[in-house]
């Protein structure tokens, strides 16, 4: 498994096994990411693909808005799975941007949508989720998951 983050360039040929780990990302340090879990379970699966990892390697490194934005623009538009897990905190992880990017994405049949059953603020989400992934195109993609290990597994 190779890990890109998004202070990383991207590659100029796309590697055709990819996962975009879409979600909020914590806006202090005190907040911990969910990705890390998402690369523990990945690797348990043996997933042998490029992750997309949209936060910094570096966690003190001042990030540069504009580059940042853009690499994950270029990211969810080309890599071969989205997976979105939205473990929304109103407080430190509100997931703003996450919703505009859900509503640009989640019609795509390579996208794949979950959330923790007690996270505020995803009823939406799941409503549009469901309208863009009925129940009879008989894919995985249609379940909406509320656990990130079963959710992995899809891709994997």
């Amino acid at each position: 498994m190779k890990i890109i983050y998004s202070n990383q360039p991207i590659p100029k040929v796309f590697p055709p096994q990819s996962v975009f780990l879409a979600g909020p990302t914590p806006r202090d340090k005190q907040t911990p990411s969910w990705r890390p879990e998402a690369i523990s379970i990945l690797k348990k699966l043996k997933y042998k693909g490029s992750v997309f990892y949209p936060e910094w390697s570096d966690k003190s490194a001042k990030i540069d808005y504009d580059s940042q934005v853009e690499w994950e623009h270029t990211g969810l538009t080309k890599c071969e799975w989205i997976v979105f897990w939205i473990p929304r905190n109103l407080k430190n992880m509100p997931a703003f941007t996450t919703n505009v990017e859900f509503g640009r994405f989640a019609h795509q049949h390579n996208v794949f949508y979950g959330r923790p059953i007690d996270a505020p603020g995803n009823r939406y989400l799941d409503w549009y989720y469901k309208k863009c992934h009925p129940n009879e195109c008989c894919s995985a993609c249609c379940n909406i998951y509320n656990n990130l290990a079963d959710l992995l597994k899809e891709i994997v």
